[in-house]
């Protein structure tokens, strides 16, 4: 289980007050560490946390004339600070800050993305076990294969969101670093133990070897990681639109009182959430080279990441943790019929179990290339024809009741043959 947090709405992450507050806790952490050593005060440590403070709007005035996001912040914060804001940001350098502070951004992120992601489990776990023994026909190269349930086809997208979830627990792990290194990493005007003590203080680790920037691997790692769960969400996505299909509907999102589906057609009901999960993956994905691309800074840093992570990293994380809720509504209402799935299954007579009857006729003598070959002309018979019935035919082939009783040949076409190995994938699980 995730533990659970209090934390704010991810889009107030991604705002710019949210922003230069925490730029104002890694200073005001650093100025904490550097009181602790004995390098400054802790009398101006005192009074820079009671008075230090910021305007969001007094900052982008002082960045219209300084040109500098970090500078002007800080010109700020001593407008109310006074003095004692001399030691703020004493031996760092601007990425010391922002790379920090991204971090606990990433970190709030993932906190709430981890936690949607549990109610995503919870929901797939209760449908799993609220289908376990609907029966349904399995699917490949999207024709008829063989007998499956619905609950075991959810117990396969749980399994998904589990590793998932694993993946983004160790993402956390991954993306909790900070740097107070100063210009180009070296510790040349700044203790390492302050950094040891702020990143400490801010629930992050040092990074082992910092250039004047944390390394985007971290980062593109992190766009990849939720481009990953978006793949996975889209994949339940467009088998939920290929499942409420006219000529299929097994399965249909929730229609609401009072919802349309077309300004023409009154009839139509269509899988729009699923549709919009569709499209939302392919944002976060694209989103996975530019992440890439940030890797391959010059030498010990420059800013050609700055402006694409401005963009990529908030767009990420709120379209991430706008899905997980998306989809996770659209599975706790989903409209599920059995009886459309048995039709389905049944259609051409049953021509789903033909490698059961190929098997047993195998097992009781005949050849697998005769038995192939008989089974074969039987299903394509019966294929595609209103009236094909491949059970009859079967039934009454002359070859066919050379080896096996209608009793054997009934059984070949009992579904539940297939479903009983399916309790080991439950028990997998823990459902």
């Amino acid at each position: 289980m995730i533990e659970r947090y209090t934390l704010p709405e991810m889009g107030e992450i991604w705002t710019d007050t949210y922003k230069l507050k925490t730029w104002l806790d890694v200073e005001i952490a650093v100025c904490e560490a550097q009181a602790e050593l004995g390098y400054i005060p802790q009398t101006a440590v005192d009074e820079i946390k009671a008075k230090a403070n910021f305007d969001p709007q007094r900052v982008l005035e002082i960045e219209a004339e300084v040109r500098h996001d970090v500078i002007a912040f800080l010109t700020n914060v001593n407008e109310y600070v006074g003095d004692a804001g001399r030691y703020i940001h004493l031996g760092l350098t601007s990425s010391d800050v922002l790379d920090t502070a991204l971090a606990l951004q990433l970190v709030a992120s993932l906190n709430l993305i981890l936690e949607r992601l549990e109610d995503l489990v919870q929901a797939l776990r209760y449908q799993a076990q609220e289908h376990r023994n609907t029966v349904m026909v399995g699917r490949s190269h999207g024709i008829h294969a063989e007998p499956i349930t619905f609950g075991f086809k959810l117990a396969g997208w749980l399994a998904e969101v589990l590793r998932n979830r694993d993946r983004l627990v160790t993402l956390r792990n991954t993306i909790s670093v900070g740097k107070i290194s100063g210009a180009v990493g070296t510790y040349a005007n700044i203790d390492p133990k302050v950094e040891a003590l702020t990143c400490q203080k801010l629930g992050l680790q040092p990074d082992a070897a910092s250039t004047q920037v944390i390394s985007r691997d971290r980062h593109a790692e992190f766009v990849q990681q939720l481009a990953l769960l978006a793949a996975s969400i889209e994949r339940f996505a467009v088998e939920i639109r290929n499942l409420q299909r006219t000529d299929v509907l097994e399965v249909e999102e929730y229609f609401s009182k009072g919802q349309k589906g077309s300004s023409a057609m009154p009839h139509k009901r269509n899988p729009i959430r699923s549709e919009r999960l569709t499209g939302m993956a392919r944002i976060i994905r694209g989103y996975t080279v530019a992440a890439l691309e940030n890797v391959a800074l010059w030498h010990e840093r420059d800013i050609s990441h700055s402006s694409v992570e401005r963009v990529m990293l908030p767009d990420t994380c709120i379209l991430t943790h706008f899905m997980l809720k998306e989809i996770t509504n659209l599975v706790k209402n989903l409209l599920v019929y059995p009886e459309n799935m048995k039709r389905n299954m049944n259609v051409y007579g049953g021509v789903i179990f033909s490698q059961r009857v190929l098997l047993t006729l195998v097992e009781k003598g005949m050849s697998r290339e005769d038995a192939y070959k008989l089974v074969q002309g039987c299903a394509h018979e019966a294929w595609n024809k209103p009236e094909g019935n491949f059970y009859e035919l079967i039934k009454q082939d002359s070859q066919v009741s050379q080896y096996l009783s209608l009793a054997e040949i009934e059984a070949c076409f009992d579904p539940q043959h297939h479903l009983k190995n399916l309790d080991q994938i439950y028990q997998r699980l823990g459902i």
